[in-house]
């Protein structure tokens, strides 16, 4: 016998006497409902299945702990070293510069160079790690996800037949495939996403705190509430628990992303609906929910998806319902001016595929809500970035 075996049993044996268990299999075993084709080898902490092997998982950890030094200590002293070589051309770094004159003063500085190499390499090491675990085991996490595909609680709709648009395609944050071209792109950015919140989203926490600032509409009902670029529905699965009489939706154009969701729900416990849909075309009939939310979906899209996005938020809301669009930019801090920042914004969208930050940080997001028929409160409940978010009400 050897060892895992020789540990599976002992820890059936106390089980069969009545030992109790650790704390964290008893929550892991209280929040997650399990199914046939389970892959979860080494288990659960909390909510968040363990990578399955300790050479994944430490690979990992040190990505994450890498990160956190990259984005903030060496990505301050980039900042500061910015500020430095502007001041000395006698030049104000916080002036609203052109991103031609930033690169133009910045040049070749190694300081700065270092600091977005580490970054971008650190986000590539992270999806590469991941890819090689899930392809190379892919039978395994195929059955997984096919064991509850038609199961519930909660549905999934996958359209393999959509024409994904060509905006969809780009392979954003340099994630290979993208969102629509791996099979197994759900999984690779619920780990790798994990290690961009830096250990502060393991147990869905960030989610859960958007979903708690979501406000209902003035008159209290909530029976159906929509979530628009739902990824992988952590937000879903967290507005489901905030309002469990409500029937809860999330749609995303990634197939895999949501196939990957559904899974986990289920996995979970949590009845939540995830479909293969695009926030521009919904097929929801008019009127049908009481909120509208999403969270990090505007700067992805083209500006003129955007819009419509906004047209067809108002278009399946009742009349008195909500929109809340969660994004930077949808809080109450403006962009900023500064030369760093606008190097951090270019080189993202220039290396690290963020498409269509530039047509984003354009949009006036407001000014479409107006136009699109709702009432704007630009200082509605606190969600991310500041200290209140855009709210949007349909009116009645």
């Amino acid at each position: 016998m050897n060892r895992r075996s020789l540990m599976q049993s002992m820890s059936t044996l106390a089980s069969a006497l009545g030992f109790s268990a650790t704390n964290d299999a008893k929550a892991a075993r209280a929040t997650r409902s399990g199914f046939a084709g389970d892959v979860d080898p080494r288990g659960t902490t909390g909510i968040l299945e363990r990578l399955p092997s300790l050479d994944l998982e430490s690979r990992q950890n040190f990505l994450t702990s890498f990160r956190g030094f990259s984005q903030r200590d060496l990505s301050r002293a980039a900042r500061n070293r910015i500020d430095v070589l502007f001041r000395e051309r006698g030049l104000d770094p916080q002036s609203d510069p052109s991103i031609k004159q930033v690169l133009s003063v910045v040049g070749d500085d190694p300081l700065v160079a270092l600091s977005v190499h580490t970054w971008l390499r650190c986000q590539q090491m992270t999806w590469s790690s991941l890819a090689d675990e899930f392809h190379g085991k892919a039978d395994a996490y195929f059955a997984e996800m096919e064991a509850t595909d038609k199961s519930g609680p909660g549905t999934l709709e996958l359209n393999p037949d959509m024409v994904i648009p060509d905006y969809a395609k780009h392979e954003i944050h340099v994630q290979p495939g993208g969102y629509v071209g791996d099979p197994f792109a759900g999984h690779i950015y619920h780990y790798g996403t994990n290690n961009f919140y830096v250990g502060r989203n393991d147990q869905d926490e960030i989610l859960s705190g958007f979903a708690q600032a979501v406000p209902p509409p003035a008159d209290g009902k909530v029976t159906r509430i929509l979530d628009l670029g739902c990824s992988i529905g952590q937000l879903t699965v967290a507005l489901k628990r905030r309002y469990p009489d409500a029937e809860v939706w999330g749609i995303d154009v990634g197939g895999p992303l949501v196939r990957y969701g559904h899974m986990r729900a289920v996995d979970l416990g949590v009845d939540v609906n995830l479909a293969q849909r695009l926030a521009e075309d919904t097929k929801f009939p008019d009127r049908h929910f009481d909120i509208v939310t999403s969270y990090i979906l505007f700067h992805e899209l083209p500006a003129d998806i955007s819009r419509r996005v906004v047209q067809e938020a108002y278009r399946v809301l009742r009349p008195g319902g909500v929109f809340f669009p969660i994004d930077f930019y949808t809080g109450s801090v403006p962009p900023t001016k500064s030369a760093a920042q606008k190097l951090r914004h270019w080189w993202d969208h220039r290396w690290n595929n963020e498409v269509w930050w530039y047509e984003y940080s354009n949009l006036d997001l407001p000014s479409a809500m107006r136009d699109a028929g709702f009432a704007v409160d630009e200082n509605g409940p606190r969600a991310w970035i500041g200290s209140s978010n855009l709210l949007g009400t349909k009116p009645a």
